[in-house]
């Protein structure tokens, strides 16, 4: 039997949705080879300016491809993500292709075992490319590592992609892949979705297991989907998550559907419009171009008004509840490595030798008070809507603005005020562009619903892209 092969440029190949690759492979329409090659001449030709790939594995992927297109000449095409190409961060393991947690401690690492995201998508059929670049253990909201260097935005080389899973979401809007795996912390999905003008979901906690990990019962990260719609976003997700017991936080099976629930309408749902939680210092024209984006939500039928959660600004909690997690991961180095570490992450574990299991146990009764509040909030409203990050992408080679709105800045999280106090609730929330400003960079809406409820969130976010697209627009690179 024949592969039907539609002639198509690079560009359209390495441009088409993960959904209507994994359509056309099955229907014969398209080869996995030829997608992997043109995706694998791309990186060649763009990585070199972006850097959004630290380890590019071609020759397995062409391998890959071409036992993907030996299964659908064989009639064996059902495998939801059969040749279709994909990245995974570079902090998360992989057996084989070399994962330096974007770390000099761990640069010649190889680990021996797949995570377990990378485990479902391998039998999903799907054709790894690579490994995206983090900053150092995904410690800071922008990429860059003194292994790999700076990943740059493709919208302009000048400016962050955000992080830590920058090197995905820049490789996604260069078109050197169609889906990504990122993980996120204190937003480490959502920021660089909205730095890159893609979509990036945080699933809620036990969603996608975690394996391996050496803390299973951490409750702040989490595994995710990314990529240019949200349909190849839900297409991902539906292969990721699921109950596995190496993760003992896994949630069991559901049933749910979450591509049906993607096909949906938002029509009566309640939707909250925070610009600023009530505290945090926000860029004005960031302010109104998510403002105009959450608004438009009314002419989908939803009820929207401006409210505010309630909860004071909570940085010192996620820092008290982070730098002992830091700490106890990778605080051993410290002595050794200190010199070739990123500062940021020094100053964590620092913050880190302080503090007592008391403390700490403390911090988590400020967490459960938080929870409260916004399990209260979320009593009354079905969705809130917030900007993903304060301020457009800012300049390569810092780590944060030192100023936003004219308020001083001194924090490194103080620009992603509206990423990080979901991760403490466990929420899923996920980021979707909403605009571009008057210098052609993207702006992230975030999407926030209420626990479990990823299926309202992934139709939130498709139904507002249905309403404003932007999958079509490249960047200039």
């Amino acid at each position: 039997m024949a592969l039907h092969e539609v002639t198509m440029g690079d560009d359209e190949l390495c441009y088409m949705s993960a959904t209507e690759l994994a359509q056309a492979i099955r229907a014969r329409r398209v080869s996995p080879v030829e997608v992997t090659s043109a995706i694998l001449a791309r990186i060649e030709q763009v990585n070199p300016r972006v850097n959004a790939y630290c380890t590019v594995v071609a020759e397995a992927a062409l391998v890959e491809a071409r036992k993907a297109e030996s299964a659908v000449m064989r009639g064996e095409g059902d495998s939801p993500l059969l040749g279709v190409p994909i990245s995974f961060k570079d902090l998360t393991p992989t057996a084989g292709i070399r994962t330096t947690f974007g770390s000099k401690i761990f640069e010649d690492h190889v680990p021996q075992e797949d995570a377990i995201v990378v485990e479902r998508v391998r039998r999903a059929g799907a054709v790894i490319l690579g490994k995206t670049n983090t900053p150092e253990f995904g410690c800071k909201g922008v990429t860059d590592n003194r292994i790999f260097g700076h990943t740059r935005n493709p919208w302009n080389l000048d400016r962050v992609a955000g992080g830590s899973s920058g090197g995905a979401a820049a490789a996604l809007a260069a078109g050197l892949g169609p889906l990504a795996e990122g993980s996120d912390l204190a937003g480490s999905i959502r920021i660089p979705a909205s730095c890159c003008g893609v979509v990036g979901l945080k699933p809620s906690l036990g969603r996608v297991p975690r394996y391996p990990t050496l803390n299973g019962w951490t409750s702040l990260s989490v595994h995710g989907p990314m990529a240019r719609s949200v349909r190849d976003v839900v297409l991902l997700l539906s292969v990721m998550s699921g109950p596995d017991d190496r993760d003992p936080q896994s949630l069991p099976a559901t049933g749910e559907d979450f591509a049906r629930a993607a096909e949906g309408g938002v029509r009566g749902l309640r939707v909250a419009w925070s610009p600023d939680l009530g505290y945090a210092a926000v860029d004005q024209e960031v302010r109104q171009i998510t403002e105009a984006a959450a608004k438009s939500f009314a002419n989908l039928g939803c009820v929207v008004e401006e409210a505010y959660p309630g909860f004071e600004d909570p940085e010192a909690l996620f820092l008290d509840l982070t730098a002992p997690y830091r700490a106890a991961g990778c605080g051993d180095y410290l002595p050794e490595w200190k010199d070739q570490m990123d500062p940021i992450l020094v100053n964590r574990l620092l913050r880190a030798e302080g503090s007592s299991a008391v403390a700490y146990e403390k911090a988590t009764h400020r967490r459960t008070a938080l929870w409260q509040i916004v399990r209260r909030f979320f009593e009354q409203w079905d969705l809130l809507l917030t900007p993903t990050v304060a301020v457009p992408p800012f300049a390569i080679g810092i780590s944060f603005p030192s100023e936003i709105a004219g308020r001083r800045v001194q924090s490194p999280i103080a620009w992603i005020p509206f990423t990080f106090p979901f991760n403490m609730t466990g929420q899923p929330a996920i980021s979707v562009p909403c605009g571009w400003t008057a210098e052609g960079l993207p702006i992230g809406l975030q999407i926030v619903g209420r626990r479990f409820a990823d299926a309202t969130v992934l139709r939130a976010a498709a139904a507002f892209e249905a309403a404003c697209p932007w999958a079509h627009r490249r960047p200039p690179i």
